[in-house]
């Protein structure tokens, strides 16, 4: 049995992994601010009792590296994070607190209380900037310039977790994410057009697509993911690692698509492009079946059947 921290534990991605790694017979402490986060995605987890404790934290709280202390954790799964790219568009500062300043209080009382691991969740649609070549591969990020500040965080802790390596050994993998959608993502934040789009077509609500809609991401369902952060925590050490699927659906897809298992009727409607928007995105993975043992297996079009199946439960 290890023992997990797992920073924003009541996200969408992280309450997934939280009830995986409770499920294999590890003890997790969970950590967030429920600024985003939802305490129902923590109900499959609070069922196992004592194994799971829950704390409301900013990672940016002076608090942290004391609850660190206390819980002793082996292994943090920092996943808490500002993930809007409009946020950090119109107040960088905000971003760089949380996902700069916020990040580096998890690592450095990682450091302090002898975690012997950090896995982070960075982002792979953003951190390389504009791909030239496709699919994009992870030694793209030694020249990549991000667009948006959110994207430069992210591309910034790749230096901080080198750092803490280098003079304090503490281990790390960075997962750099792909378009994660699937079962517990909010339709109402800004990101995650997948939620967005599926919760519009079952209310018979037209939804709208940003731009000519033939901009491409790579997604890659959350159990998928799930699966590369607990490979992870034993393996890939010092590498950044690509999660995604390698294959690009473009907006317009993805809404055909979603149609058809809503059976919505109607056209979407399409609004201008936003800033700090990539216009093509695709994830070369190859380097995640060698170094974590990891390839995806969710074909798009059962991971939205799952998706629409979620919501139109809740």
């Amino acid at each position: 049995m290890t023992s997990f921290l797992v920073t924003g534990g009541a996200g969408f991605i992280a309450s997934h992994l939280c009830d995986r790694l409770l499920a294999e017979g590890h003890r997790v402490v969970a950590i967030d601010d429920v600024s985003t986060g939802k305490i129902a995605n923590l109900v499959e987890a609070r069922g196992y009792g004592k194994e799971f404790t829950f704390f409301n934290m900013d990672i940016r709280a002076e608090g942290l590296s004391a609850l660190l202390e206390r819980q002793r954790p082996e292994v943090v799964m920092h996943l808490a994070a500002q993930a809007s790219v409009k946020t950090s568009m119109d107040d960088p500062s905000a971003d760089a607190s949380v996902n700069i300043l916020g990040t580096l209080n998890v690592l450095e009382s990682s450091r302090r209380v002898g975690a012997r691991k950090v896995v982070y969740a960075a982002s792979g649609g953003t951190l390389y900037g504009e791909p030239t070549r496709f699919p994009v591969k992870e030694s793209a990020a030694a020249s990549g310039r991000p667009i948006s500040p959110y994207g430069i965080s992210k591309r910034t802790i790749l230096d901080y977790l080198a750092f803490y390596e280098r003079y304090h050994g503490l281990d790390w993998t960075a997962l750099a994410l792909a378009n994660v959608y699937g079962p517990r993502q909010d339709p109402f934040g800004e990101g995650g057009v997948i939620a967005i789009f599926a919760a519009k077509m079952l209310a018979g609500e037209a939804p709208t697509i940003f731009g000519d809609g033939e901009h491409t991401r790579d997604y890659v369902f959350v159990d998928d993911v799930v699966h590369a952060f607990a490979l992870a925590a034993e393996s890939g050490s010092g590498q950044l690692v690509n999660v995604g699927t390698g294959v690009a659906s473009s907006t317009n897809t993805v809404f055909r698509m979603l149609a058809d298992i809503t059976q919505y009727q109607g056209d979407p409607g399409y609004g201008p492009e936003r800033q700090g928007d990539l216009r093509r995105n695709v994830l070369d993975v190859r380097r995640a079946q060698t170094a974590i043992g990891w390839r995806p297996w969710t074909h798009l079009e059962d991971g939205l059947g799952e998706t629409v199946a979620y919501m139109r439960d809740i």
